[in-house]
């Protein structure tokens, strides 16, 4: 008990001298160059040089990016007069705590007896075999994803998938054009960046090369600890050459995509090229409700509030003229209070300026999806109800169906304090309720919980 009381009274410190999760939003303020010799000065009951050294860092290193600086700081006042038993029980508590998911049963349980079922309510700790399956695609991903795209991932599907990307493109390209509120200027930065954005779908045109990585039968917790070994020395290798513009950050067996960018670049890995979200046989309205809400999602995260401050080639860069992002904040502040009105618990709402990255993105991808589909429809022969739905009802159930969950309240409270995303049913229900679309296909009427007055709508991309 004292034990812990001695964590937590770390940890509690260290967190009071942390950015908040919306505050850590702004790539400017993350973004804070230091000489390694300021680094010094600000911490210098830290070793900085002997760190680095055993780290393997290359010695000409002279600057260094501080995310946090009064996390560091508050780090180095805890080491200034340090009570050594004190930091001695917090580094073994880090030390069981990463390592306890591969120990022996009896701390694995103990251990999701906290993370599971105390803080996400879950009851029952997953079968050894899908976690053991979790933490290979982690560590070995693209290994073990050289096996899943042979089973999982067709030319036939990548072809198709690569021309919802070009259809979405296309989609927003013309989007800009017509948008009444954004200046020539900054709409030919706008389009010069949409224009250089490189797709990646399905696995990388490199694979990793693991060699140099001991994985064995002896001992499951060595093999990841081998794993981390080989993941830092591959980082730190990385350190004064060319960037490799072909590295993926998601392995393939991955159900999920993103936007990076550093890069500028969308990536969708095989693993969400599957049903519910895209099926290479499926009906074009539902596939483009689906995976081409993702891909307008990834999209338009080169253009939300955080994507925006990055140039073409990736550089943190203001592009737009100030009148412009006057106009983009005005904008965002009307999602922003629609999301601050969702609540998904008693008592509990969401976090409009936490989430408001990811639900531009939902809005803006939904958008472009719901154009690129129809503009994909021209000359072909029209298809009509399915299962009693019409084309476009399909298109929205989609997106609805690639957000089925199941989650414990707990679960949803630590998410709405954490997560950027909004939970599952506001990111359906939310951005629909903004677009007209969705409101003429299902004939939404004054009164229906799915009416939001046209004053009260967000309408951005």
């Amino acid at each position: 008990a004292a034990h812990a009381k001695t964590v937590m009274d770390i940890e509690t410190k260290l967190a009071g001298a942390s950015m908040t999760r919306v505050e850590s939003r702004d790539p400017y303020a993350t973004y804070n160059k230091m000489a390694l010799a300021a680094l010094s000065k600000t911490a210098p009951s830290l070793n900085w040089n002997q760190y680095l050294t055993k780290a393997g860092i290359p010695q000409n290193l002279d600057s260094v990016i501080v995310s946090q600086p009064k996390f560091i700081k508050q780090v180095n006042d805890i080491l200034a007069k340090p009570d050594v038993e004190a930091v001695k029980a917090y580094l073994r508590w880090h030390l069981v705590h990463s390592m306890a998911p591969y120990l022996s049963s009896n701390i694995v349980n103990e251990n999701f007896a906290f993370s599971g079922t105390v803080l996400n309510g879950v009851k029952a700790l997953e079968q050894r075999w899908k976690r053991v399956l979790d933490n290979t695609n982690n560590n070995i991903g693209e290994a073990l994803g050289q096996e899943y795209v042979k089973v999982a991932f067709t030319p036939e599907a990548k072809d198709k998938a690569l021309e919802m990307v070009n259809n979405l493109k296309a989609a927003l390209k013309e989007k800009i054009n017509t948008l009444d509120w954004m200046s020539a200027g900054t709409k030919e930065q706008a389009q010069h960046k949409l224009s250089t954005m490189v797709t990646k779908i399905g696995y990388p045109d490199k694979w990793r090369d693991y060699k140099g990585l001991n994985i064995d039968r002896n001992s499951y917790a060595k093999n990841v600890m081998n794993a981390s070994e080989f993941e830092f020395k591959r980082m730190v290798n990385k350190l004064g050459k060319p960037i490799d513009r072909s590295e993926w950050l998601m392995t393939p067996p991955t159900v999920n995509a993103y936007y990076n960018p550093a890069m500028n670049e969308i990536v969708f890995p095989a693993g969400i090229l599957q049903p519910p979200f895209f099926n290479a046989d499926a009906d074009d309205a539902v596939n483009y409700g689906g995976m081409g809400a993702v891909i307008g999602h990834e999209l338009t995260h080169g253009f939300d509030d955080q994507g925006r401050q990055f140039d073409a080639d990736g550089n943190l860069k203001d592009w737009w003229t100030k009148e412009d992002a006057e106009k983009f904040k005005k904008k965002t502040e009307v999602v922003v209070k629609q999301f601050n009105g969702y609540q998904p618990l008693p008592g509990e709402y969401v976090n409009g300026s936490l989430t408001l990255g990811e639900n531009i993105a939902d809005l803006g991808g939904l958008t472009i999806a719901y154009e690129a589909w129809k503009k994909s429809q021209e000359g072909k022969k029209e298809v009509g109800k399915i299962d009693g739905f019409t084309p476009e009802q399909r298109f929205f159930l989609g997106w609805a169906q690639v957000w089925r969950v199941n989650e414990r309240p707990e679960s949803t409270k630590q998410r709405l304090i954490t997560d950027p995303h909004s939970p599952a049913m506001f990111r359906v229900n939310g951005p629909l309720s903004n677009m007209p679309e969705f409101y003429k296909a299902y004939n939404i009427q004054p009164g229906s919980k799915m009416m939001v007055a046209d004053s009260l709508r967000a309408s951005i991309w």
